[in-house]
């Protein structure tokens, strides 16, 4: 979705476009939480355990969509911009939130994270990973803060006309939540064409396995950051997940990625 590279901060490319509604603490949280928790989480957790990834329908309104889109050339909200061409990542751009984050984007990590979780400490046990995670994401943010893991990673893309994201993992440092969730903000076939959201897994000793999920706007995909547990003949292996963005033919898309670990 996003990588760390070194970074310049953020500039506005043209004129300010309001974010009020974006900017108060929790008009719309209450809302959200009652979508987030809505959701087939049994379901969810199923998929994710069977392919690495699971589609959170509806999560976003399109009107929640148009406001954060609308926002990317504002650059009070956000710490840092990267135009994907200057390092080898692909082409298009994206900015890192800053500190607060706007309230739809807090809500989303705020009650995203502890349905998660426990898919999480799962998969980590099934790997023989020690780590485990707290319920609520406010520890598990101070966890990453007494690392040096203190700036915040939730980022808005943009992509334009023969723009593409390359296969890539979102890691940051040393603390790793083992999932993350990116949002599309934009409607396929209208607002864009192409720009499909890409998954690869590749298993010992085997060729890699690729996936197009298919999004609608406001669809969120909750997928792997790194690896995940699959159950072989001879026991537990992991698989190494990475995501990236096909070229877009035609249009602009808009994508908000919500990474659950701070960057160091």
């Amino acid at each position: 979705m996003g990588r760390r590279a070194q970074t310049r901060p953020a500039r506005a490319r043209g004129a300010g476009v309001s974010v009020a509604p974006l900017r108060r603490s929790g008009a719309a949280a209450p809302e959200l939480a009652a979508r987030i928790a809505g959701l087939d989480w049994n379901g969810i957790g199923d998929a994710l355990d069977a392919g690495g990834n699971a589609v959170l329908p509806n999560l976003l309104t399109a009107e929640e969509c148009a406001s954060l889109s609308a926002v990317y050339d504002d650059a009070a909200l956000f710490r840092s911009r990267i135009v994907m061409a200057r390092h080898g990542f692909g082409r298009g751009e994206y900015q890192y939130f800053a500190y607060p984050l706007p309230a739809t984007v807090a809500a989303l990590r705020e009650h995203l994270y502890p349905r998660l979780a426990p898919i999480a400490n799962r998969w980590n046990e099934a790997m023989g990973v020690d780590a485990r995670y707290p319920q609520r994401h406010a520890d598990f943010v101070d966890r990453c803060h007494a690392a040096g893991q203190r700036r915040p990673t939730p980022l808005l893309l943009r992509y334009g006309e023969g723009d593409y994201n390359c296969l890539h993992q979102d890691l940051y440092g040393e603390h790793v939540f083992p999932l993350q969730v990116a949002i599309l903000l934009s409607r396929p076939g209208a607002d864009f064409h192409g720009g499909e959201f890409v998954l690869t897994e590749q298993r010992p000793r085997m060729q890699s396995r690729a996936e197009v999920v298919p999004l609608a706007q406001g669809d969120g995909v909750a997928f792997a950051v790194q690896h995940r547990p699959v159950q072989g003949a001879r026991g537990v292996y992991r698989v190494n997940l990475r995501h990236g963005v096909s070229r877009v033919r035609a249009g602009a898309r808009h994508t908000l990625g919500v990474i659950f670990h701070d960057a160091a």
